[in-house]
């Protein structure tokens, strides 16, 4: 089974539904990217993993574990981190302060530091006492994305992080997915941005209308035309 393994998932929000029976498996040091237009359901597939916000039912193991109906906090603690796509940083607290809000106990691992942290994004490295809420939105992706590091995840989800970033942070966010992958962490991206996708995924995931349409590597979608002019022209 792989690390994250999902089966038939649905979700709703109030009577309409979303997620028609959603299925797909990521294994550690593996990134998946699950790609579709907005609107699609990928967002809304990441919060249904993570419980929150929507109705749901169907499986979802992480590590063996079914996590389907256990509380946010003891999700966490099992090693799924989750990164949201509205960043969601304490605007009034330093970077320092919101690295130290994130921090959970390793479970077995070497837990990531401050320095560590810092090293995989020197751009954080000047801005210790710097507000939150003193940062451009880039600076804020990779506050965010390493707040999550500090709950030392085993896993990852990542909601578009791309998402209105300069090409620069964008490639910077890569060569960090590129080093978690290095060091074991599995990790399922949400994403529209097709040549960000295409860069850091081992495996694509295409998500219409709330259902997988297409499970495979970029090379085969972008092998067949029809899949490819109907799913990668966002």
């Amino acid at each position: 089974m792989a690390l994250l393994d999902i089966d038939g998932l649905d979700a709703w929000y109030g009577q309409a539904q979303i997620l028609r029976g959603i299925s797909l498996a990521v294994d550690g040091g593996e990134v998946a990217v699950l790609l579709g237009r907005n609107g699609a359901g990928k967002s809304t597939t990441l919060k249904a993993i993570m419980g929150l916000e929507v109705e749901r039912s169907g499986r979802i193991m992480f590590g063996g574990v079914a996590i389907d109906r256990l509380p946010l906090h003891e999700i966490a603690r099992l090693g799924l981190g989750y990164v949201p796509e509205e960043r969601r940083i304490f605007t009034s607290l330093t970077v320092e302060e919101n690295l130290a809000v994130g921090r959970l106990p390793a479970r077995g691992g070497r837990a990531w530091t401050h320095d560590e942290l810092f090293r995989l994004f020197p751009n954080l490295a000047g801005m210790r006492d710097r507000p939150g809420g003193h940062m451009s939105g880039g600076e804020q992706q990779m506050l965010t994305i390493a707040r999550a590091l500090m709950g030392n995840p085993r896993f990852l989800l990542l909601d578009e992080p791309s998402e209105g970033l300069a090409p620069v942070i964008v490639e910077n966010i890569a060569g960090t997915v590129a080093e978690l992958k290095r060091r074991g962490v599995g990790m399922l991206v949400s994403e529209q941005n097709t040549a960000f996708a295409r860069t850091i995924a081992d495996r694509v995931y295409v998500i219409e209308r709330g259902e997988i349409v297409f499970s495979g590597t970029f090379a085969a979608l972008e092998a067949d035309a029809a899949l490819a002019e109907r799913h990668l022209a966002f």
